[in-house]
């Protein structure tokens, strides 16, 4: 079972095209929770994930909830990134079918999603020079420490 990749409601192009590329690289399954802040067809995020667009396992969600549900009881766990998180991203056992769920760039994840799953909620650690770390460089770091731990599976 792969890693998942949950971007809920991204709003730049090249950030989703970049995960998308990520996604492509690793086997992970992509899913955009929408609204998003573009179109599918945008070109800056077909540029962004060039042409690796077909190895990508994209599914679209109306909403968390309708997202929630498609995933069934026997999902992985949901982990939120966001820069208040207690846990570090490398404190959490990441196991097959599991999902790293990330917000907006913006605004982050919203407040009844993270609060609802604060045990879940995790972060990854920098200094005070920014509020975070760009949205597609989160999702790699946290996608790959996933691998990491899982031992690459079907990567070489």
């Amino acid at each position: 079972m792969p890693l998942h990749i949950v971007l809920h409601e991204p709003l730049i192009p090249a950030n989703t095209g970049n995960i998308a590329r990520s996604c492509a690289a690793t086997g992970a399954h992509l899913h955009l929770i929408h609204p998003l802040g573009f179109s599918t067809d945008d070109r800056y995020l077909k540029r962004a994930g060039l042409d690796y667009w077909h190895a990508v396992n994209v599914h679209h969600h109306e909403s968390f909830e309708h997202f929630a549900a498609a995933q069934g009881e026997g999902a992985g766990t949901f982990y939120f990134v966001e820069t208040w998180g207690e846990k570090l991203y490398t404190d959490v056992s990441f196991q097959d079918g599991d999902y790293i769920i990330l917000g907006k760039e913006t605004t982050g994840l919203p407040e009844e999603l993270t609060e609802k799953y604060r045990e879940q909620t995790i972060r990854i650690p920098m200094g005070g020079a920014t509020r975070s770390v760009n949205l597609s460089n989160c999702a790699a770091i946290v996608l790959f420490e996933g691998l990491r731990q899982l031992g690459f599976p079907s990567l070489s």
